[in-house]
C-alpha cells in the first residue's frame, strides 16, 4: 500500500527528547517501511526516517506557540494536497482530520491520541461518518461519546530500545510533564515520606508547565530529589533501568501512558492510581500496583512495601507480549488493509451504480 502518515509539526519524528505521539509514529512509520509498504512521512524538518520524508515546515515551530493553528494548518495542507498519491492516510494532528473528512479519494486513519474534551468531542461526532477513529485504549473508548470506531490499537515500543536490567537501586523515579494532571507533588511527597530518593524526569518547556514548574513543583522540592529537565531518550531509559519503581500518581483518566510501558521494558515495576488505561497496562500485584484514586498517596507508599515481590522478568514479558511495536505496526496494517479494500469496492459499486 502507499500509505501517508501525517505526524504532528511540533517535534521532530523521532523526537529528541519528550514526545510520545512523534515516538510512537516513527517506529509505525518504520515498521511498514519494513513490511514492505510504500510510505510517505510528513513531519517537521530535522525528522529521520527511512520512508520518503516531506517536511511542509523546514524548522521546528518555537514551544511557546505550541498548537499554533496557523503551523498546524501549513503542515496539513501540505500534507493533503498529495492526497491522489495514496492509498490510505494516517493522521496523528488534531487539525488535519478535519481536512481529511472532505476527502473522497482516499480513507483517512485519526488516532485519538488524546483524551476526550468539550473542545474536540464536537468536532470528532462531526468526522466520525468520514474519518475512521481508533482510539489507543478501551478504557479511552469507553469513557468517550457514542462515535463509531475503526478499533483499539495499543500503543508499541521497540524492545531494542530498552535494556532489561535486574540491578536495582534504592531510587524511585517520576517521568512526565510538568502539569498536576501528572502528579509531580504527589511523588514528591511519596517519595519523601517512604525515605527514599527520587529521580524527576521532568519536561519544561510550554509557558503552562513553566508557570507549574516556578509556583508548585520547585517549591515542593526536597534535598530528597534529583531533577533531570527536558531528558533525552538514552538517559531515560538508564534512569529508569536502575530504579525501584516508577511513581505513576496521575490525577487524570491517562488514554494511553507510554511511560508505564518504557519502565516494564526495562523490567521496573510501577505504582499508578487505578485511573483511565492503567488497568489495561499494569497488573496488579504482577507488574506492579494500582491504588485507589482517591487515596494515590497513602497507596502508593504502602505498595512500596510490597515492592520487591514484584519481578522484573515478569515486567518485561507483559510488556514483550502486550506492548511490542511489531504488535502495534502489524494491527495497523491489519486496519489499512481492510480499509483500502472496503473502500475501493464502495468506490466500484459507485461507479456501477
Amino acid at each position: 500500500m502507499r500509505i501517508a502518515q501525517i505526524a504532528p509539526p511540533w517535534l521532530t519524528v523521532p523526537p529528541v527528547r519528550y514526545g510520545g505521539t512523534e515516538r510512537v509514529v516513527a517506529l509505525l512509520t518504520e515498521g511498514l517501511v519494513a513490511r514492505g509498504h510504500e510510505v510517505t512521512l510528513f513531519a517537521t524538518g530535522g525528522s529521520s526516517t527511512g520512508a520518503r520524508l516531506i517536511s511542509p515546515l523546514e524548522h521546528i515551530p518555537d514551544p511557546s506557540v505550541l498548537g499554533n493553528v496557523w503551523d498546524e494548518a501549513s503542515h496539513v495542507f501540505d500534507a493533503y494536497s498529495l492526497s491522489d498519491e495514496f492509498d490510505i492516510i494516517h493522521d496523528h494532528t488534531e487539525l488535519g482530520p478535519a481536512v481529511g473528512s472532505l476527502l473522497g479519494n482516499v480513507p483517512v486513519v485519526h488516532t485519538l491520541h488524546q483524551t476526550w474534551t468539550n473542545r474536540t468531542v464536537p468536532l470528532l461526532r462531526r468526522l466520525a461518518n468520514s474519518v475512521h477513529l481508533v482510539a489507543i485504549s478501551h478504557a479511552q473508548a469507553e469513557a468517550g461519546p457514542d462515535l463509531p470506531l475503526a478499533g483499539v490499537i495499543h500503543h508499541g515500543l521497540d524492545p531494542k530500545d530498552f535494556v532489561h536490567s535486574v540491578d536495582r537501586e534504592e531510587r524511585l523515579i517520576w517521568v512526565g510533564r510538568a502539569s498536576p494532571d501528572k502528579g509531580p507533588v504527589e511523588a514528591i511527597e511519596i517519595a519523601e515520606r517512604a525515605g527514599i530518593p527520587l529521580t524527576m524526569l521532568i519536561k519544561v518547556g510550554e509557558p503552562d508547565e513553566h508557570h507549574y514548574w516556578d509556583s508548585v513543583i520547585a517549591p515542593a522540592l526536597t534535598s530528597n530529589v534529583d531533577v533531570i529537565r527536558n531528558a533525552d531518550q538514552p538517559t531515560k531509559v538508564a534512569e529508569m533501568g536502575r530504579a525501584m519503581a516508577l511513581l505513576f500518581p496521575i490525577d487524570w483518566d491517562e488514554p494511553f501512558g507510554l511511560v508505564m510501558i518504557e519502565a516494564l521494558a526495562c523490567g521496573t515495576p510501577v505504582i499508578a492510581t487505578d485511573r483511565g488505561s492503567v488497568r489495561e497496562v499494569i497488573d496488579h500485584g504482577t507488574t506492579g500496583f494500582r491504588v485507589p484514586i482517591d487515596d494515590r498517596v497513602e497507596g502508593s507508599i504502602a505498595a512500596l512495601d510490597r515492592i520487591g515481590t514484584i519481578s522484573s522478568t515478569a515486567c518485561r514479558s507483559a510488556y514483550e507480549e502486550r506492548f511490542s511495536a511489531r504488535r502495534m505496526v502489524a494491527a495497523y496494517d491489519r486496519l489499512f488493509e481492510h480499509l483500502v479494500a472496503t473502500h475501493s469496492e464502495s468506490a466500484l459499486m459507485a461507479v456501477y451504480r
